[in-house]
């Protein structure tokens, strides 16, 4: 069985524990939280009414009177949102922008802004430029050598081929001196 402490909550400062009645902060708390749900329940049925209404069957003419001022309605009300939205813009604006002095402290943050910003800027291709050069010298590095390296070995191997056609154009050589000797020793 699990064991209950006292402890005392941050939000109300009142302490609970098992056998002990609420204080009164906490029943005050209980009834705005059923006052809240019994206002919420009225709202409900009150809806609920409505729309049971609604959906009864009207009079073509109500119908129509109706729709005339939804076309009305609807517009306006959105005129008057709009309105409201350009209103608070305008005194946000207004009291931002009062004295001259203010005018200046704002244009002295947009241009930190601005050049904190192109300086960011300016650092980030600083960055992509070094590292582009780099790759490119590391690339450059890497095809020079691949070059020598396959250089060197063709003219090694060209130096093998020739040494190797010079050994067997001598040993032709003699030999066909040797036949030729012997031949002319044949025939004289």
């Amino acid at each position: 069985m699990a064991t209950t402490t006292n402890t005392t909550t941050a939000a109300t400062g009142r302490r609970t524990s098992s056998g002990r009645t609420p204080s009164t902060r906490a029943r005050k708390s209980a009834t705005r939280t059923a006052a809240r749900k019994s206002t919420r329940r009225s709202t409900a049925a009150r809806r609920t009414r409505s729309t049971t209404t609604s959906t009864q069957p009207r009079t073509p003419v109500a119908q129509v009177t109706e729709l005339a001022e939804r076309a009305v309605l609807v517009p306006f009300g959105a005129t008057l949102i709009v309105r409201d939205d350009i209103v608070s813009t305008v005194k946000g604006l207004a009291t931002r922008y009062r004295t001259r002095a203010s005018i200046e402290r704002e244009l002295k943050r947009f241009e930190r802004r601005g050049v904190s910003a192109r300086n960011r800027l300016e650092r980030q291709v600083r960055r992509q430029r070094t590292r582009f050069e780099r790759e490119l010298r590391q690339r450059r590095t890497r095809v020079e050598r691949t070059v020598k390296q396959n250089r060197r070995r063709l003219e090694r191997e060209v130096r093998q081929v020739r040494r190797d056609f010079e050994r067997q154009s001598s040993v032709v050589s003699t030999r066909v001196e040797k036949l030729v000797a012997d031949a002319q020793g044949l025939i004289g």
